[in-house]
């Protein structure tokens, strides 16, 4: 090859966006990621909870891509990388391959956090990928099914109270949801309980939900979450996780702690993300820094300090916005990691030309969660009014409509737009179907 070789690690936001820059560059393009496909994250607990099909979110990284390699410039290769070596230029994937580079932007995103207890993992379920997905929808329908065969209410309870823990975006997203399936699209299906009887419990351990808004949308989204029936309990810290359930601590008003049980045989990890095993590698070989969630700390470009031919984006950042005022932290949400693969590969362009790189400036295009049906918070910046913030069915329609717009590709968005629509007037959930069988923990 005469031309630059660029080698991009994962084909989400960040890598796609990279890879969709660079396209029409002088240079040559690997992309490798250990899937075949592009995930669209931010609904991927409709999935789990049986309102969106895979499809609908997850599209081949092939035909996604099918111009950019018609340029003859771009490979794709499904691996997994299993090692980076900063001094050599060069990664090892999973079979023993070596790929060397000129340039390298590793975009390989993060993974759940169990804060040291591992162990946990069994137990509570993290939602990351379609596998996740899957293996949750499996556990949430196989939970009722259980409880159908169940003799009596003592032993039915635990199969019927869902535990979400993490009141972030998609625990919230996650409870409303639960409540949601229980409550209107399981309604009159099972002939000895009723759905209705199902509890879902939102564990968080600070003093309030989705503490990235600012308070009164904090308390809105609490409220509605309330609303649909979910029991809303910050303060509460996970102190155990185990077949049985869950223990958590909290604390009364003269400070004294209390430890509570909670039985449950479904519950959803939602608590914390860690940086991918990447990052450990740039530590060794290309002496990064990391911050504590392992995240890969870079320069103002999105470079690594001493090794400026490698950029790391997404998830894996621990990035700054460099924009009016003092330096703010990059927060890990889709349009943060979509913004920075177009920014490091510009900057990977400006230094094949010989200038100087610009540093990145992160435009907020606002906070949104959805709570459940008809429900959500908004909180969007506006040029003039500063903030505009707003909940309920208008935020809901907001929400909606942004993420048809944000999926890729057309037939996506009017899959989802007509599933929606469906799910909306009949309550129905048709992704219910499941292939596995029920794991062996589920028998009674």
């Amino acid at each position: 090859m005469t031309r630059p070789h660029v080698l991009i690690i994962g084909c989400g936001f960040g890598g796609i966006e990279a890879v969709r820059k660079l396209a029409k560059a002088e240079v040559e393009i690997t992309l490798v990621d250990r899937t075949n496909h592009h995930l669209f994250q931010p609904l991927l607990y409709q999935v789990a909870t049986a309102g969106l099909t895979a499809p609908s979110l997850a599209g081949p990284v092939r035909h996604i891509l099918r111009k950019e390699i018609k340029s003859g410039r771009l490979t794709i290769l499904q691996a997994e990388v299993t090692g980076i070596d900063a001094v050599a230029r060069h990664v090892t994937l999973d079979r023993g391959e070596v790929l060397s580079y000129d340039h390298l932007i590793v975009a390989a995103g993060a993974t759940h956090s169990y804060f040291g207890h591992n162990d946990w993992a069994q137990h509570a379920h993290g939602l990351k990928t379609l596998a996740d997905a899957f293996n949750i929808r499996a556990r949430v329908i196989g939970a009722f099914e259980t409880a159908e065969r169940c003799v009596d209410d003592v032993a039915r309870t635990p199969w019927l109270t869902f535990v979400v823990i993490g009141g972030g975006p998609t625990g919230v997203e996650m409870a409303g949801t639960f409540a949601e399936l229980a409550n209107h699209t399981l309604r009159g299906e099972y002939r000895r309980f009723d759905s209705r009887s199902a509890r879902v419990v939102l564990l968080e351990g600070a003093d309030r939900i989705l503490g990235a808004l600012v308070p009164s949308l904090s308390e809105r989204a609490r409220k509605q979450l309330e609303a649909l029936g979910v029991d809303v309990r910050t303060g509460s810290r996970v102190t155990h996780i185990d077949a049985e359930g869950v223990t958590y601590e909290t604390r009364d008003a003269d400070g004294a702690t209390k430890s509570h049980q909670l039985a449950s045989r479904m519950i959803v990890w939602a608590a914390g993300v860690a940086a991918s095993p990447l990052g450990r590698e740039l530590e060794r070989t290309a002496d990064a820094k990391l911050d504590r969630a392992g995240r890969v700390i870079v320069e103002s470009d999105l470079s690594l300090a001493g090794h400026p031919e490698i950029s790391v984006v997404g998830d894996l950042a621990a990035a700054m916005s460099h924009g009016r005022g003092p330096p703010q932290p990059v927060p890990g949400v889709s349009p943060g990691a979509k913004q920075m693969g177009r920014a490091a590969a510009a900057n990977l362009l400006r230094r094949l030309r010989g200038e100087p790189t610009r540093p990145f400036r992160y435009i907020n295009y606002g906070d949104l969660a959805t709570v459940g049906r008809s429900a959500a918070v908004a909180d969007v910046p506006a040029p003039i009014f500063g903030h505009v913030r707003f909940s309920g069915f208008i935020a809901w329609l907001f929400w909606l409509f942004v993420h048809i717009y944000f999926l890729i590709g057309f037939r996506n968005r009017l899959i989802v737009l007509f599933d929606w629509a469906g799910a909306y007037f009949t309550f129905e959930r048709h992704a219910r179907v499941v292939a596995t069988p029920a794991p062996p923990d589920r028998e009674n």
